[in-house]
């Protein structure tokens, strides 16, 4: 496997993700930003933020796979949400472990979750990109 997750001492453990990512492949991927829409580009959970992350993180997964790769390559995602206030950080998190249990589970590599005004239509609520490395 070329990534390698880990909090190194000194800094918080954070159970949403970890700290550091080490990659030791050749081939980097760079995802764009995925939202919630399915395979037709019609939007899944129109005002879920929970159904939207849950369809953002499969489609991640999709557009990995597409390279031949998984979460278990991905070194750094970002996430985007619409109005975000820690308040939603359970809807965030309930998204995610849906995604997780549909995929098998999901690593939590280092992560930046930004609080935007709006996304590239007013039904999107959350857009994630992902950064991984192949071997």
């Amino acid at each position: 496997m070329a990534v390698t997750l880990l909090n190194p001492t000194g800094l918080p453990e954070i159970d949403a993700y970890r700290q550091v990512a080490v990659a030791s492949g050749s081939r980097t991927v760079f995802l764009a930003g995925q939202v919630a829409w399915d395979a037709d580009g019609v939007t899944v959970g129109e005002g879920d933020l929970a159904a939207q992350v849950e369809q953002c993180y499969l489609n991640v997964a999709t557009g990995l796979a597409g390279v031949g790769a998984t979460f278990d390559d991905v070194v750094k995602l970002t996430v985007y949400i619409v109005d975000w206030s820690p308040d939603k950080f359970p809807l965030f998190m309930e998204g995610v472990s849906r995604a997780a249990e549909k995929l098998g589970g999901i690593p939590v590599p280092p992560g930046t979750l930004l609080g935007v005004a709006a996304l590239d239509v007013p039904e999107h609520l959350v857009e994630v990109e992902a950064i991984a490395v192949l071997d």
